[in-house]
């Protein structure tokens, strides 16, 4: 049975959000079929050209979230 793969699948693909199944037929798939492999050059293109947005949170924030684990981890019904 042949499976289609729409833009989602592929996006998917390229943000490494598809099973470990899922990866293994859409990379089969698109080395047997150039029309998928041309859809997802063109997509992997735009993902390329997007900005890699970094989050980093305050140290006072990363200190708050330390405090409260640790006074959690000390008291359990808290």
């Amino acid at each position: 049975m042949e499976q289609y793969y729409t833009q989602l699948d592929l996006i998917r693909y390229i943000y490494r959000e598809t099973s470990a199944t899922e990866t293994l037929e859409i990379a089969e798939a698109l080395s047997e079929d150039p029309l998928l492999m041309e859809e997802y050059k063109e997509l992997y293109e735009g993902y390329l050209q997007l900005p890699k947005a970094k989050f980093s949170p305050k140290p006072s924030a990363l200190q708050n979230i330390l405090r409260y684990s640790e006074q959690t981890a000390l008291n359990p019904m808290h």
